[in-house]
């Protein structure tokens, strides 16, 4: 096996640990690498840059892994943790990030911040447009047979839940109707 890569320039050696994986140090010759010519251009600035950042003074909680030894220099502070949503988040990062708990956790704190927002907003009086937030007049332009079918299970989900509602509201009051009823015959006897 030919353990060498030829080329005008230069020759170069493939490791005989590696000579007998096929392919192996094609890309030694850079003649043979498109890329190599690109790689440095326009070439990089010179001295070192690889100096981290200056930290950022954390005036909030910030959730941090942990697989880190300390929050990152940079962090984003304009959603800090809070509510039921924040104590989901503060949970999920008890667990390693390769555990599907914390990912899981994370996007039910989402759905849960989602509904927090809703119930924020409708505190302050403001009725949120959900069709226009969720995007329902292009998905209705776009995408008109999904809208429509959204639109025929969130009514029909409506329309169950009602009707049990208004099922157990009568089955409630013809209970309390029965049992007054059952005690004043009971006092006559």
């Amino acid at each position: 096996m030919d353990t060498t890569t030829n080329t005008p320039e230069k020759t170069r050696e493939v490791p005989a640990r590696f000579a007998h994986i096929k392919g192996w140090g094609a890309d030694l010759d850079h003649a043979m690498r498109p890329a190599y010519p690109m790689e440095r251009m326009p070439a990089r600035l010179e001295g070192d840059h690889s100096h981290p950042p200056v930290q950022q003074a954390q005036t909030v909680e910030i959730l941090q892994s942990i697989e880190r030894p300390s929050i990152t220099p940079i962090f984003g502070t304009p959603q800090p943790p809070s509510g039921i949503s924040g104590m989901l988040r503060r949970a999920a990062f008890g667990y390693s990030e390769s555990d599907l708990r914390h990912w899981l956790m994370l996007l039910f704190a989402d759905r849960v911040n989602m509904v927090e927002g809703l119930g924020a907003d409708l505190m302050r009086g403001h009725v949120p447009n959900l069709f226009a937030e969720m995007g329902g007049k292009a998905e209705f332009k776009y995408n008109r047979q999904a809208a429509i079918q959204k639109a025929v299970v969130v009514s029909a989900v409506v329309g169950l839940g009602l009707l049990l509602w208004s099922q157990s509201k009568g089955r409630e009051s013809d209970r309390r109707h029965h049992r007054h009823s059952g005690r004043h015959l009971h006092g006559r006897y």
